[in-house]
């Protein structure tokens, strides 16, 4: 019963990717507290005994599976950083109207896109090459945007005249 317990709460923590209490656990794993926190401790252990690059770790919001610090690099160079929702926002604004200067983003977005651009520019979603005839910037979307949104192309219904 134990050891069932224990692979039942591991697939909680999995499916739910976030601390739970106690309680919590408790409640998805339709047992008492008491249960669970030994159940816990079983899991807790099997991970410790295991070569893998999963732990369950308590932490102050509760108890969690998570990838062994060890791992951290390799996640940093897999997965792209959160785009915060304005950066997130300019990118979809460059994609549906790109080419498009910097000059007419910023129009469009507000001065905080000035910000924007540069994280999308380090970031590798977004081109930013000088126009001939001005000071500002022409900005279109990169191939790694596509390859990271799978897209193939945007939509020919979304598609503007590319400015030249």
């Amino acid at each position: 019963m134990s050891h069932r317990l224990a692979t039942k709460i591991e697939a909680i923590l999995y499916l739910k990717g976030q601390p739970l209490s106690l309680s919590e656990i408790a409640e998805y794993a339709g047992c008492d507290r008491s249960e669970v926190k030994e159940a816990l401790i079983e899991l807790i252990n099997d991970y410790a005994h295991r070569d893998s690059a999963l732990e369950v770790v308590e932490t102050p919001e509760g108890y969690s599976l998570q990838l062994r610090s060890t791992f951290h690099n390799l996640m940093q160079n897999l997965i792209p950083p959160e785009l915060g929702v304005g950066a997130l926002r300019t990118l979809a604004a460059i994609a549906l109207k790109g080419p498009l200067s910097q000059t007419e983003l910023v129009d469009l977005r507000g001065s905080g896109a000035y910000q924007q651009v540069q994280e999308l520019v380090e970031l590798g979603y977004v081109r930013k090459r000088r126009q001939s005839d001005s000071r500002s910037y022409w900005l279109q979307v990169t191939d790694k945007f596509y390859q990271y949104f799978q897209l193939e192309e945007l939509p020919k219904v979304l598609e503007q005249p590319a400015q030249k």
